[in-house]
């Protein structure tokens, strides 16, 4: 396949097995600059381990991961997030005991020659205090940035690990499950800050709730086993016989 100008990033002919079981099975997909893209499918359908071979996270069987048209398929997790792919996951993974504010410097010191300590001393860490700042506010959280990171709620612990995300200054951000457990306002907070975080870069979200994609997305593309089943706007995936069959048929938006 061919990269197209426009693609940041891509798989191709993707396979991944888990003792015998095939999560990928010769994936290969685009993802083009600019764009919020997302990836659904049912559960088993590979989602999650694209998500995380995309970001280093876990390495493919066999098939290739390209950025920008660089080889990536074998390169650690902390060295694609310091080439710009970053991702989120679908369980919580902030510093409970610390504040907001700590956990997006935790962030941005990893970016430096800091990256071995945990937390360096306020006075060598006071250098990250305003990139901080913007990233929570970026994210709606600059008036909890003191608040401890297990007091938070449910949807903010969320926005926080948006604000770790962003602060990494992320070309590719991948999304896995941002809206999963959260009210309905929540939700809408949430779409309303990926909208905001949007322009200038690309996003690929792994999404269950419809109403998410279609309200955020340009491109969807489906899997189902592995493979891909469907791709295109959400309008055409929606009015897809076989995305109905298979996964959306009585889903609601």
């Amino acid at each position: 396949m061919p990269l197209l100008t426009q693609t940041v990033l891509q798989t191709r002919d993707l396979v991944k097995s888990f003792a015998g079981f095939t999560a990928l099975d010769h994936l290969s997909i685009e993802f083009a600059e600019g764009t919020v893209h997302a990836v659904i499918g049912p559960n088993g359908a590979g989602k999650t381990t694209l998500l995380n071979v995309l970001s280093g996270f876990a390495r493919p069987n066999s098939g290739h991961v390209l950025l920008g048209g660089i080889d990536i398929t074998h390169t650690d997790a902390a060295s694609v997030a310091r080439m710009g792919v970053v991702r989120s996951f679908q369980i919580n993974s902030v510093f409970p005991h610390l504040s907001a504010l700590d956990n997006v410097k935790i962030s941005l010191q990893a970016r430096t020659n800091l990256s071995s300590r945990v937390l360096a001393s306020r006075s060598v860490t006071a250098q990250f205090d305003d990139a901080a700042m913007a990233a929570l506010e970026s994210v709606g959280l600059a008036a909890d940035r003191s608040f401890i990171a297990v007091e938070l709620p449910y949807g903010k612990k969320r926005s926080l690990e948006l604000a770790i995300a962003i602060a990494q200054e992320p070309r590719v951000l991948l999304l896995d499950e941002p809206t999963a457990g959260m009210t309905s306002h929540d939700v809408d907070r949430t779409v309303e800050t990926i909208a905001r975080l949007a322009p200038g870069r690309t996003i690929v979200l792994v999404e269950h709730n419809l109403g998410v994609v279609k309200h955020l997305c340009s491109r969807v593309t489906v899997l189902q086993r592995g493979t891909v089943l469907a791709d295109g706007t959400y309008d055409e995936v929606r009015g897809d016989a076989r995305v109905v069959d298979a996964y959306l048929g009585g889903a609601s938006e």
